[in-house]
């Protein structure tokens, strides 16, 4: 049986990080601290992009939040 994806809720999930990367980082957090909030936000973008999309789904957001927080 085939797998069911909810490719919605996962374009939702990234379009988080596109937006937390977006803001950039807080006042209050390290510099470590958002470092490495920004390489695993990349690396969790990186995993989406990386799957079988359907076509209806726009990734450039995604590929863009990576390009500019590689």
């Amino acid at each position: 049986m085939a797998e069911v994806v909810d490719w919605a809720g996962m374009y939702r999930a990234a379009l988080d990080s596109v937006h937390l990367l977006d803001k950039g980082k807080p006042a209050n957090e390290s510099d470590e601290d958002w470092a490495d909030c920004v390489d695993r936000n990349v690396e969790h973008l990186k995993l989406v992009v990386a799957k079988d999309w359907p076509e209806s789904f726009d990734l450039t957001p995604l590929n863009d939040a990576i390009t500019a927080n590689a």
